[in-house]
């Protein structure tokens, strides 16, 4: 690579729009929608599609709503063309899908593609040449003018042969391809010597199509190209402009986004962004984007995680851990703050309702509801993991809700175990460390067993206990209040008790004939120090009890 004053690149030229408009508009619906996956996500693959794949495919897109989809390169291959034949011919198109093909503008391939479309009702003819600077020179070696006449040449013979099918609605296409690194000036020449050869209507418009083929500047670049098109085309009202975002430099997303600000009425993209080199636009990125400032995307979504099955299985490629929506980590949370942040945005849509408010969850920019996915994999333990997220986990999936005060100490202990095996801990794993921590420990101290006596006219209950301290059996009596209260005079009376009880906590778990109680006890031992403790019986005073000695334990195992 070079250092300093880099002379083998230049910056790409800034477009002369002083008064662009595109920065202070808002995107307000969504584009007209069409899909390449079966053409340019296609030839992108290192084993292409079967055609009964791409019949797979094509019944997905239809399914998630696409109404225009490119369906391949008849003229490039024969399982391109009978695969446009079998559509056809078993009757699989839907009445409101308009199938699109893409030709070169060549007299022999031009002349293939419409022999594919015999039958078809309705279809989209999408017709290219290159028009850049370095293709005029270095891939063709021709001047503007002769780039002009293949374009014009091309759109010509497509419309007389449109006559060759009656039964088929055609609608046209033309992209200058490379318009990315094509002067705006002419791309719009050539664009308008092809409006101006198929002389479109405003009940029939042309679709202009304007490939960012290669990233060659910042979106806001492209933008200004945009936007300085659609300015400046004659009869702006007999053309859909379209956008075709390639991602070089990784911002084929925002490049459309801010297409669309800047005028532009239909986007051309993948799923997931298949395509050749970095790939093409993720239509799926832009359209959940669209969804989540209020917009409705037109398109169904819901299924996400059935349409990545589909996707990966047929195309045999992978959808990224950390793809926005889709990946299998985006709704996941390490960091502690993170997932404490995300329990407590759940714990209030929980508490206040969901019907019609909105979605307010910290870190997270969507209901994974919205896209059939959910909350399973939302916090996830692992050494960076807080006291929020292993708190979560232990109420979610065990129903285990912890006094807010032991939650920091809990997601230590869970912590130092994910850390001490340098891996992520799973659910069950992260209860067991718990159960092992804080449940029912017996030692050093373990009661054995206990009876309780009230008495009705003072309310006072009388405890008599047999406890096994570091192994040695011994029985203890004790009253107070409560059978809890009872059992702590019982070991202050034998010369154990050296804490002060600070709290007291019980609920339920799960419901029915088998529900146990679990209950959770604070104390402050001599020294200052606080210990906690857990008991899960299905008997509530003992689950209390046994918590309290759990408490005990604790403190005496730090000695």
């Amino acid at each position: 690579m070079q250092k300093g004053k880099i002379t083998k690149y230049t910056p790409f030229p800034q477009i002369d729009l002083p008064d662009r408009q595109w920065p202070s508009r808002t995107i307000t619906h969504a584009p007209i929608w069409a899909s390449v996956d079966l053409r340019d996500g296609n030839q992108a693959l290192a084993t292409p599609m079967t055609v009964n794949e791409k019949l797979e495919m094509f019944e997905l897109l239809v399914k998630i709503g696409f109404k225009e989809i490119e369906v391949g390169f008849p003229s490039a291959s024969d399982t391109e063309f009978n695969f446009i034949r079998r559509l056809v011919d078993e009757k699989r198109i839907p009445a409101d899908v308009t199938l699109q093909v893409l030709v070169q503008a060549r007299e022999h391939l031009i002349r293939r593609t419409f022999e594919s479309l015999e039958g078809v009702s309705k279809a989209i003819v999408h017709l290219y040449n290159s028009t850049s600077p370095v293709q005029r020179r270095v891939t063709f070696n021709k001047t503007k003018d002769e780039i002009k006449a293949i374009a014009v040449e091309g759109t010509r013979l497509v419309k007389s042969l449109v006559e060759t099918i009656p039964g088929t609605q055609i609608r046209f296409q033309y992209s200058p391809e490379s318009f990315s690194d094509t002067e705006v000036d002419y791309a719009l020449e050539v664009c308008e010597a092809v409006m101006a050869e198929w002389a479109p209507s405003e009940d029939d418009k042309i679709i202009l199509n304007l490939p960012a083929t290669v990233e060659v500047a910042t979106p806001n670049v492209h933008a200004d190209q945009i936007e300085w098109f659609c300015r400046n085309l004659k009869e702006r009202n007999k053309a859909y402009i379209s956008l075709h975002t390639h991602n070089d430099r990784g911002t084929g997303v925002a490049a459309t986004e801010l297409g669309l600000l800047a005028g532009a009425d239909r986007v051309e993209g993948t799923l997931f962004g298949n395509g050749e080199r970095t790939g093409n636009l993720d239509i799926v990125t832009v359209a959940l984007n669209l969804y989540t400032q209020g917009v409705d995307s037109a398109l169904d979504l819901s299924e996400l995680e059935q349409i990545r099955r589909v996707y990966e299985r047929i195309t045999r490629m992978t959808v990224h851990d950390r793809h926005p929506y889709a990946g299998d980590l985006v709704f996941t949370a390490f960091s502690g703050s993170h997932q404490d942040a995300i329990k407590k945005g759940m714990d209030l849509r929980s508490k206040e309702g969901t019907e019609g408010t909105r979605w307010e969850v910290p870190y997270l920019a969507i209901d994974p509801a919205d896209i059939g996915r959910d909350y399973e994999a939302i916090i996830r333990i692992n050494s960076q993991s807080g006291k929020g997220g292993v708190a979560y986990i232990l109420e979610r999936d065990f129903g285990l809700d912890l006094p807010k005060a032991m939650h920091p100490e809990v997601g230590k202990v869970v912590n130092d175990t994910a850390d001490k095996g340098s891996r992520e801990l799973s659910p069950d794993e992260v209860r067991e460390v718990f159960m092992q921590a804080y449940v029912n420990l017996e030692a050093p101290m373990e009661l054995l067993s206990i009876e309780r006596e009230d008495f009705s006219q003072s309310g006072e209950v009388k405890v008599d206990a047999e406890i096994s301290m570091n192994g040695k059996s011994n029985k203890v009596t004790g009253t107070g209040n409560g059978p809890i209260s009872a059992f702590v005079d019982a070991l202050e009376q034998d010369g154990y008790k050296d804490f002060q009880l600070l709290d007291y906590r019980q609920h339920s778990i799960g419901g029915g004939s088998k529900t146990e109680a679990a209950a959770y006890i604070q104390i402050k031992n001599d020294d200052g120090s606080v210990s906690f403790g857990c008991g899960i019986n299905a008997n509530i005073e003992l689950a209390g009890l046994h918590a309290l000695v759990s408490a005990f334990n604790r403190a005496h195992s730090k000695v």
